[in-house]
């Protein structure tokens, strides 16, 4: 059937933040989705609070609100756009809530909106546990003997009949949240009760567990006409009990027989035959690796995690093709976007092999538990592509960007073989160096597989790679072409080849380049090479002149190089690849033929028609090397990509690539402490004052000199990791002890740490004036990461004259580093002095959200300035702009729910995973905004617990008051109730944790309060009292501040909103030209 005729305008509803379990895949479909929408014709409001994302920028949607998801926000849209229909699977779990909520409760029908894509009826079979088991077993589909509890009652007697261990599961949640595999009662009431909570619904499944067999997953198309087709099949390495987000992911299975591929796929389309899904769908499914036994774990009736890597991994863009099915289309009318020959109901062919690796946040959360669950905890991933499992291995362990290039591990070296067995049976990320290791001490495949169930053939592979190191160690460094072929066919880096034969990269380099061993690039074009693709989208291989190159070498157009961002983690976003999309846009405008190197599978950069060339790489020296030699490019942009881009800067330059924009010396100059103070000395601004040590007595005599508090930071960092503040000499030993075990060979800094309000300033530069979009200000003061702290444009409480010093200071640095395109700085200000305190020549994570909230195209603009356009020519004044007319709000959201063990407060090192955006035409509106769409929703029960330092009792005073004008009931313990009493506020006293009943614990886990304000005191006896607080009230769901100045801006937006009347803005019409 052609497309339908009646739908003119149409509501895409967007994922929101970014957290652990719902990343840049949504975005990357939902992007995808509204450019095909578009195409048509159609009319396209998108809502999305994610101000960081390249999806709610004015060229993917014609009305942009970047407004909190809640249904009575989209509601309001509703009723101010008046649109025809709403297609809700493209921003995953929290979207499909929200579209179910206003069906249900008649508002569409009311409103004459049409649910489009996948029915409702269809979500609900798919979604509801109960919905869900019934129609399987209509259908004859097997699932796991399984019941839906709403009590902690009704699930112990459950258990009693099928036994442990078993799975819970609750009902509309994301990424496993509030799930977990209980082993007896005590852990089994735990997890229900915390489960209970956070569904929707207050349902939780809880089945037999069936870990230890092989889950498998489908992700499979169809159409209104009933045509089914399967897009790719993909098979975990982690056996069941893994959340699939944090197992090891290969495309396509690689262990199953035929007779078991086909009976899945069957089972597949006949499942989504029977819940008459439209468009995309992904179906799990868990196998018994010694018979035929299976049973369906779960099915996504919308785009998700896994529609991400299957696009990416075969070339068929799920996302498009659902949009256009959702709009009536069938199969066989829509041709495949990259051969632009077949048509989409032709199945993809593989013939390599693709290797998904999670990008798990543990380098932020030293402490944390490393266990892997049903409940998920990567912040992102990375892929990689070659044409056998071992290669594909090795090249993902390299993208991952956490100095591990090989299975080789030093951690394992001094420990026994019951030692390394007793590990196998552990379930982290390490588990993999762990089997190499066992591989290594002759330890059996029968013994390794009873342990971890991993399937042999995986066991075989890691065994290939340890045999392939043992021939390098062995061969002393005297390589021959054979051995040197069959070690680069399996992908060792040459810098790991050296490392274990004794010999400098270098000499490993010349010696492949004399044995004509280079790397070769093979094509992705969906159909096993049956058809020519259209579409360039490369991966590589090492082979030697017989080796067939599909990569050509194009020579009429000047070429640009953009170097993508890698992995999505904490302190690295998708702010970055919004950057660089936006750059390579912006070349393409100019004529530029563009070439995108980078690794993740997740975003908008790695989409097959953003650059004219795609290089699906690791982000290496040697795998950027071999790009270079082919395309040769007339020059490559770093300054978009983040830490990870700029880390490559020297490499580049060595293999004689012209870097673009501002250069490299320049760059060193802003990082480099003492070329950095000569400038500022020359450009008289002040900074902090600060010293350069390399040791801990260095350290310690710096701090003395300059006085406590002092900032400890190492030189080179991205996301402020391992940054402390110290106030006593014990301090500065423990840090500096933490610094150096991450291998510091660069020195450590120590500065004076100054308590004002930290403002931060992006700008263009193009190298006589500059453009500065906006001022926007932290509410929380300095000392807290930059990425953590609520920021506010315009900034609201510095004075004239202090805006005027920062716009003067922004000049004179950046024509003091000769910055050509972006540049960051920070500032402190403390009455009219402004101090600063870091600068960075390269786009930063505010980027997106200042372009978006004043209008100015700020990434278009530095690559044009990078190509030699001047600002004042393109029709800018320079200098500050002009304040817009509305306020907006950006505010961190974290995932610290998922990941057990990590403390929650915050300081210098970051720890958000993503942020949302409140913007109004007043303060408070703004602030309450983004208090919802953070998922801060107050009030509930009006109680408050509240605990501080002592240097922070007096300023909790007035914070405390208003909270109590609100009707709040404040519980205290014993020296904060008494400053709070003395000062004629109505208190409860509580007791501590070590103290008897009833004590702060019992308050937190009877699930009767809103809002906690701990503040730690900085400093090595973290109160392990506080730490426990926190954590136990983050586990229950309660809100936790632990700066008073996110605790009185809170009070704040409780004070001055009308909840009933938010106003809504539509950032499409912003525009300050």
């Amino acid at each position: 059937m052609p497309k339908r005729t009646d739908l003119k305008k149409i509501l895409v509803i967007g994922s929101g933040p970014i957290v652990i379990g719902q990343a840049a895949e949504f975005d990357y479909a939902g992007t995808q989705a509204c450019r095909s929408l578009k195409e048509e014709g159609l009319c396209v409001v998108l809502i999305n609070s994610n101000p960081a994302t390249i999806m709610t920028d004015k060229d993917i949607a014609d009305k942009v609100y970047i407004e909190p998801l809640t249904v009575d926000v989209v509601k309001a849209i509703i009723e101010k756009e008046k649109p025809d229909s709403l297609l809700p699977t493209l921003g995953g779990q929290a979207a499909l809530n929200i579209a179910m909520e206003l069906d249900e409760s008649g508002f569409l029908r009311e409103h004459d909106v049409l649910l489009i894509g996948t029915s409702s009826t269809t979500i609900k079979k798919a979604e509801d546990r109960l919905e869900f088991k019934k129609t399987m077993e209509k259908i004859h589909e097997p699932v796991a003997p399984s019941e839906v509890v709403t009590t902690v009652q009704g699930g112990l007697n459950f258990v009693k009949k099928i036994g442990y261990p078993v799975v819970l599961r609750p009902a509309y949640t994301l990424g496993g949240s509030g799930g977990g595999i209980a082993e007896n009662e005590e852990e089994f009431k735990e997890i229900l009760m915390n489960g209970l909570r956070l569904s929707r619904v207050g349902q939780v499944l809880v089945e037999r567990c069936i870990a230890g067999w092989k889950e498998i997953e489908y992700e499979v198309m169809r159409d209104a006409n009933g045509t089914c087709i399967t897009v790719c099949n993909m098979e975990n390495l982690d056996p069941v009990g893994v959340h699939t987000g944090d197992s090891i992911v290969v495309a396509p299975s690689q262990t199953l027989g035929d007779k078991e591929y086909q009976m899945l796929r069957s089972s597949a389309l006949n499942i989504i035959s029977e819940l008459n899904i439209k468009g995309g769908c992904n179906v799990q499914f868990a196998l018994n690796p010694n018979s035929f036994e299976y049973c369906v774990i779960e099915v996504n009736p919308r785009v998700s995690r896994s529609s991400a890597l299957a696009s990416k991994a075969t070339g068929y863009p799920i996302a498009k093709v659902s949009a256009k099915i959702a709009l009536g289309y069938n199969l066989d009318e829509i041709k495949n976007a990259i051969t632009k020959k077949t048509y989409a109901s032709f199945e993809p062919a593989l013939d390599y092999v693709v290797v998904k690796i999670p990008r798990l946040p543990f380098d932020k959360f030293i402490a944390a538990d490393h266990d892997l669950t049903t409940q998920m905890k990567a912040t992102g991933e990375v892929m990689s592509i070659c044409t056998n499992f071992e290669g594909a291995l090795m090249k993902a362990l390299r993208s991952l960007e956490q100095h591990v290039d090989s299975l080789w591990s030093s951690r394992y070296k001094d420990m026994t073989d019951e030692e390394v067995i007793k590990l196998l049976g552990h379930v982290d990320d390490r588990r993999i160096y762990v089997i190499a290791e066992a591989i290594r001490r002759g330890i059996s495949y029968d013994q390794i597989y009873d342990i971890t169930k991993i399937d042999r053939w995986f066991i075989d592979k890691i065994h290939n790679l340890v045999k392939a190191e043992r021939k390098i160690i062995e061969s002393k460094g005297d390589i021959s072409k054979e051995l040197m072929k069959e070690i680069k066919r399996v992908e060792f880096p040459d810098k790991v080849i050296a490392r274990l034969t004794g010999k400098t990269e270098k000499e490993i380099r010349q010696m492949r380049y004399d044995y004509g061993v280079t790397a070769h690039f093979k094509m992705v074009d969906t159909c096993a090479a049956e058809f020519a693709a259209e579409t360039p989208y490369y991966y590589s291989v090492y082979g030697d002149e017989q080796t067939e190159n599909e990569a050509v070498e194009t020579k009429d157009k000047k070429k640009i190089l953009v170097l993508g961002s890698g992995p999505i983690r904490i302190g690295q976003g998708i702010e970055f690849d919004f950057c660089s999309v936006h750059c390579t846009w912006a070349f393409a405008k100019e004529g530029y033929e563009t070439i995108i190197i980078n690794n993740n599978p997740e975003t908008v950069s790695t989409d097959f028609d953003i650059a004219d060339k795609l290089y699906f790489e690791p982000l290496t020296p040697e795998d950027v090397e071999n790009v270079v030699n082919i395309e040769k490019p007339d020059g490559a942009v770093v300054q978009f990509g983040g830490q990870t881009a700029i880390k490559l800067t020297e490499a580049l330059i060595k293999m004689g690539v012209k870097i673009l924009g501002t250069s490299a010396e320049n760059v060193d100059a802003a990082e480099d402490r003492e070329l950095f103070d000569a400038i500022l000395e020359k450009c008289q601004i002040p900074r902090p004052k600060g010293h350069t040590v390399f040791t801990a007595e260095e350290a310690k005599k710096a701090a003395n000199e300059l006085g406590y508090p002092v900032l400890v930071r190492p030189s080179y960092v991205l996301g402020g990791q391992g940054m402390r503040i110290a106030v006593s000499d014990e301090d500065v030993e423990e840090y500096i002890g933490i610094i150096n075990q991450i291998a510091q060979e660069h020195p450590i800094l120590v500065d004076k740490y100054l308590m004002g309000k930290e403002i931060e300033v992006d700008a263009v530069c193009d190298g006589e004036d500059i453009l500065i979009p906006g001022i926007m200000e932290h509410i929380e003061r300095a000392g807290i990461h930059s990425g953590d702290s609520i920021s506010v444009y315009p900034a609201q409480t510095i004075s004239q004259k202090a805006k005027e010093t920062i716009a003067e200071y922004t000049r004179r640095l950046a024509q003091a580093l000769h910055v050509i395109g972006m540049i960051n700085i920070q500032f402190i200000v403390l009455g009219d002095d402004v101090y600063v305190i870091e600068v960075n020549p390269r786009s930063s994570r505010t980027v997106p959200y200042i372009s978006k909230v004043t209008g100015i195209p700020i990434v278009p603009l530095a690559t044009k300035v990078i190509l030699g356009y001047k600002l004042k020519d393109m029709g800018y004044e320079p200098g500050l702009q002009p304040e817009a007319k509305h306020i907006a709000i950006k505010m961190p959201v974290f995932s610290f729910e998922k990941i057990r063990g990590a403390d929650i407060s915050l300081g210098p090192e970051m720890k958000s995973t993503g942020e949302c955006l409140g913007i109004a035409e007043t303060f408070n509106e703004a602030l309450y905004k983004a208090f919802i769409g953070a998922g801060i929703r107050l009030p509930k029960h009006k109680q408050m617990i509240i605990t501080v330092k002592d240097e922070d009792k007096k300023d909790i005073i007035p914070i405390a008051k208003r909270f109590e004008a609100q009707g709040y009931r404040i519980f205290a313990t014993r020296g904060t109730a008494n400053v709070l009493t003395e000062n004629g506020i109505k208190v409860t006293r509580t007791n501590k944790l070590e103290q008897p009943s009833p004590n702060l614990m019992d308050l937190i886990l009877g699930h009767k309060i809103d809002v906690v304000i701990d503040t730690p005191p900085q400093g090595v006896e973290h109160q392990k009292d506080g730490f426990v607080i926190r954590r136990n009230a983050i586990e229950t769901g309660v809100n936790v501040l632990t700066s008073l100045d996110t605790a009185e801006a809170l009070v704040t937006s409780l004070e001055n909103t009308d909840l009933n009347h938010l106003t809504l803005v539509d950032i499409a019409t912003i525009d300050n030209r």
